[in-house]
């Protein structure tokens, strides 16, 4: 990676890679949301709020903690919340993750090709391997670029999309009674928002960590950790209220988004599936940085080999398919992020004077 000295963060750069490196083939298809919030009904409004609370409080912490420590890895943020031993795990959790998450978008974009262009899934896959490889050789300021750019699209794609959903089809007691049928992805909606947070926070640390240390003060981390933390709440309620409200149709296909856009028009599904694997590559392109990054003990100038390698290596990977690598790693990493998060809550009450400027 180049000399990122140079790189200027400010308030929207923050919200927009956080955000870009939160939202991905789960989020943006709406599986995530239908798993984690819409299978709970109405509760699900609480689940959601709980969780936007949740993005807010833990991302600017991680801000704050990297700022701090002026960190080059996440692996020091996790060191300073957790202690050597458990910080030793939970740093092999996210590590493992992140090759795992990588896989998985590539895998997803293979998916979109296949089921959205009715391209061989091979080509979907290679593409998004080579733009992500291309993309973190830039280094930092690559990475928080590409992903400005896609955001501010999702967002208002995912809003049109539930606006005219609830205009043209309100939601109806018929619908709340189908969410009970539905099994999600935890026992309630509290333990499944919290579980959606702590998976996504630790991916969104890999980025999150260094991206703070390079901002100018505390104050544009605090507004980049609140606008994140409202633009995902924003887009995930916005999912929600679409798939309530087709519910129905929409509780058993594999990307509910694709199915709710072509309701619209096909010219709508047909954007909001190029929506999708931009915001899949933001994903994938931030984990693959995250990765990378934690392989900061290899010399600077066998980097750009470290990167190609892992890319090949999270391609092959990638062939056992998206849904199952998301159905199994995703919740596992869940539960065990929570480790990291009771790290950063003893963070903030007991060693908050050591992350004051």
């Amino acid at each position: 990676m180049n000399n990122e000295s140079s790189t200027q963060i400010n308030v929207f750069k923050v919200a927009a890679t956080y955000i870009g490196t939160v939202v991905g083939a789960g989020f943006a298809s709406g599986q995530e949301v239908l798993q984690f919030f819409s299978a709970y009904g109405i509760n699900g409004l609480f689940g959601l709020t709980f969780a936007t609370l949740l993005f807010f409080f833990f991302g600017y912490t991680i801000l704050v903690i990297g700022k701090a420590l002026n960190v080059s890895s996440y692996v020091e943020v996790v060191r300073f919340t957790n202690g050597k031993i458990i910080g030793t795990i939970i740093d092999i959790i996210i590590t493992v993750f992140l090759f795992g998450a990588l896989a998985a978008m590539i895998a997803g974009a293979g998916a979109i090709f296949d089921q959205q262009f009715q391209l061989a899934s091979l080509w979907g896959t290679i593409l998004m391997a080579i733009i992500s490889l291309l993309t973190v050789i830039t280094g930092m300021k690559g990475v928080i670029n590409a992903i400005s750019y896609v955001v501010p699209v999702l967002l208002v794609s995912v809003l049109f999309i539930a606006i005219y959903s609830i205009s043209i089809n309100p939601i109806t007691a018929a619908d709340l009674q189908v969410s009970k049928s539905i099994e999600g992805a935890a026992p309630n909606w509290f333990i499944s928002a919290l579980n959606y947070a702590s998976y996504n926070l630790v991916i969104a640390v890999a980025v999150l960590a260094p991206m703070g240390a390079k901002a100018k003060n505390k104050k544009t981390l605090l507004w980049g950790a609140l606008l994140g933390g409202l633009g995902l709440g924003i887009g995930i309620i916005a999912i929600f209220f679409s798939i309530l409200t087709n519910l129905d149709s929409v509780s058993n296909v594999e990307v509910p988004m694709i199915l709710i856009a072509s309701k619209i028009a096909p010219f709508i599904q047909l954007i909001f599936a190029i929506v999708l694997f931009a915001e899949v590559y933001t994903t994938a392109v931030g984990n693959l940085y995250g990765f990378v990054s934690r392989m900061n003990f290899i010399a600077a100038r066998f980097r750009i080999w470290v990167i190609a390698g892992t890319t090949l290596a999270a391609f092959l990977f990638s062939q056992i398919g998206f849904s199952a690598m998301v159905k199994y790693l995703y919740p596992t990493v869940g539960y065990g992020g929570f480790l990291f998060f009771a790290g950063l809550i003893y963070v903030w009450i007991f060693k908050r004077e050591q992350l004051k400027e």
